[in-house]
């Protein structure tokens, strides 16, 4: 039955998924009495249901080529564009009172787990609204952490080109991994492997979020925008939960899953020795978490040495875990602020450290991880390559110590990495122009475009003076927007991949 199913296309897939995930909407709408939203979402769950049957009726009935690689990009790419259609539907019919590109656009910002919202306003949506959003925004974290593996790595795409020797887009002949099953199986079978990892996480932290006091809606919906590093929530951010520090601690480390896919799965080894404590990736990401906190409480001497009346030892221990907190939020592009946050930029004399979260977002956080950005693993490869340049400057007759995956790091992976450093700032210069052109000022659309490309929708309240709001917006505004949320979440490679013609040939 199962290998019958992935015979068809990934996108036809998906869209079975998400007409079965309707009906949990639709279950907690009628067990809160709320019989008009449960009817939008269970007549789109029967419809999205048979639609999907009926075209796997008429395609099943000839002979089909099993599917490749880039078949399965290119239905990652439409399942951004075009599912959001479908999973629209039954929002906007829930909603009643607006137009369907806003419910288009949230679920676009939800699909792609950026968490952009144009329905911020408290008691705008009813709680099993918050439910489908957040439930989209974690079934596409789980979509990245599976094609990751499935899709993107045996294409050499997503972060996976920085290690491998194969040109990104096309496959390594040399590494034989990824020949071993087809398309079809391997997906099932990375499918099998993650999927019950995935759903485990996510009960777990809700597990936790309900120990701590919070309410169990808004824990399972804590915990799912946690996982998927989407940072939506149904009460404006976990700083207005009812768990406080306990809760806050317990997101703080799930959130550390977005360091590094070692933390969860071994198929992307960038180092000589096992473990995730020897991943680059999760050591950089660490550092940061640890090192941007300091330079925003030391600031308190250096600078703003003449605020005395938070200079105690608890306030200054609050400013601390404020930072580090909303640092490994954004790093992670999740977007959460934790209730000391406020502490942390009046101990710091810092207003709005905008550029702090916005560079924090660029950076991004793990290769094949639900988290958006450069990637730190692209970051360290620029390191290395940077590292042994100074040094070659220093002692031009010096030899360079490393392992050979490190010196493919170094000079491959490091080249890879500039060219998407380049490609992401064009984009993102290019973004910012077209933002600007719909109206926006210079500093809302260096904030949008950020925001989209990293994946990372709280930006725009918390990155700024004064919040950005979307609902404002103009049509074309919105969808240069959503169209940057999607160009974040596949990456500028994956685009340029699928103009190869290398990609399509048999």
């Amino acid at each position: 039955m199962i290998a019958r199913i992935l015979t068809f296309p990934l996108i036809l897939i998906l869209a079975g998924i998400a007409s079965i995930m309707m009906l949990l909407p639709t279950i907690d709408a009628l067990m809160r009495n709320d019989t008009s939203v449960a009817r939008a979402f269970g007549y789109s769950a029967i419809l999205g249901m048979a639609l999907v049957m009926i075209i796997g009726l008429a395609m099943s009935g000839r002979e089909r080529r099993e599917i490749s690689d880039s078949q399965n990009l290119v239905s990652l790419l439409l399942a951004y564009l075009i599912l959001p259609l479908f999973l629209a539907v039954p929002f906007y019919e829930g909603v009643g009172n607006t137009t369907f590109l806003n419910a288009y656009f949230e679920m676009v910002s939800s699909f792609t787990t950026t968490g952009a919202t144009l329905f911020g306003a408290t008691g705008r949506l009813v709680d099993s609204l918050h439910f489908w959003r957040a439930l989209v925004g974690w079934g596409g974290g789980l979509l990245i952490w599976i094609s990751a593996s499935a899709v993107l790595a045996p294409l050499n795409l997503g972060g996976f080109e920085v290690t491998a020797r194969a040109e990104p887009g096309q496959d390594d002949a040399r590494a034989g991994r990824f020949q071993r099953a087809s398309p079809a199986k391997r997906l099932a079978q990375i499918t099998a492997g993650l999927a019950p990892v995935y759903i485990g996480l996510t009960g777990a932290l809700w597990v936790i979020l309900m120990m701590g006091g919070e309410r169990a809606f808004v824990a399972m919906v804590h915990a799912m925008s946690t996982l998927a590093t989407s940072g939506i929530s149904s009460i404006g951010g976990v700083h207005n939960g009812a768990s406080g520090f306990g809760g806050e601690f317990a997101i703080f480390l799930f959130l550390l899953f977005a360091l590094s896919r070692l933390t969860f799965s071994s198929d992307t080894i960038t180092s000589a020795r096992p473990g995730v404590l020897y991943d680059p990736e999760f050591r950089l990401g660490v550092m940061l978490v640890l090192g941007v906190p300091l330079l925003l409480v030391a600031r308190h001497w250096i600078a703003a040495f003449e605020v005395v009346e938070a200079d105690n030892f608890a306030v200054g221990l609050r400013a601390f875990w404020g930072g580090m907190f909303t640092v490994l939020s954004f790093l992670s592009t999740t977007g959460f602020e934790s209730a000391d946050w406020q502490a942390a930029r009046d101990w710091s004399g810092l207003g709005t450290p905008g550029l702090v979260l916005l560079g924090l977002s660029l950076v991004g956080g793990g290769v094949a991880t639900t988290a958006g950005g450069v990637k730190l693993l692209r970051v360290y490869a620029l390191y290395l390559h940077g590292k042994r340049e100074v040094e070659r400057l220093v002692h031009p007759s010096s030899v360079g110590r490393s392992t050979r995956a490190g010196r493919r790091i170094r000079r491959h992976g490091a080249y890879i990495a500039w060219v998407f450093f380049m490609l992401f700032a064009m984009s993102l210069t290019f973004v910012t122009l077209l933002l600007a052109l719909f109206g926006q000022d210079f500093e809302s659309s260096l904030i949008l475009s950020i925001s989209g490309l990293s994946t990372t929708g709280p930006l725009i309240i918390l990155a700024s003076d004064t919040p950005i709001r979307l609902f404002e917006l103009s049509a074309g505004a919105k969808l240069c927007y959503g169209a940057a949320m999607v160009l974040g979440r596949l990456e500028t490679l994956a685009m340029i991949a699928l103009l190869n013609p290398a990609v399509w040939r048999d």
